[in-house]
């Protein structure tokens, strides 16, 4: 759940909510202004979402290094011995 509030959620909302604060601060200097939901720049906003998900995801999938072909062994107890997780080559067919 976090992870998809992390790297879905959060770079659609940000755009949003620096572009909110930002015109919160402003209004704020000015006064009797009013934040008008109409005069947002939606399509702007969404768009600026849109491509910071793109951006997040394509980071988030990068794999470092080699891929490894094998079968994950999880972490075991063997002879009084904890041994570590480790991928154990296929076998050739």
């Amino acid at each position: 759940m976090l992870r998809v509030f992390l790297t879905i959620v959060l770079p659609l909302l940000v755009p949003t909510a620096i572009y909110l604060l930002w015109m919160g601060i402003v209004g704020a200097m000015q006064e009797g202004s009013t934040i008008s939901w109409a005069a947002l720049p939606w399509i702007w906003l969404a768009g600026t979402g849109v491509a910071l998900l793109v951006i997040v995801l394509l980071v988030v999938t990068v794999h470092f290094g080699a891929p490894q072909e094998g079968v994950y062994v999880p972490p075991h107890l063997e002879d009084g011995h904890i041994v570590p997780g480790h991928i154990e080559p296929k076998s050739p067919r």
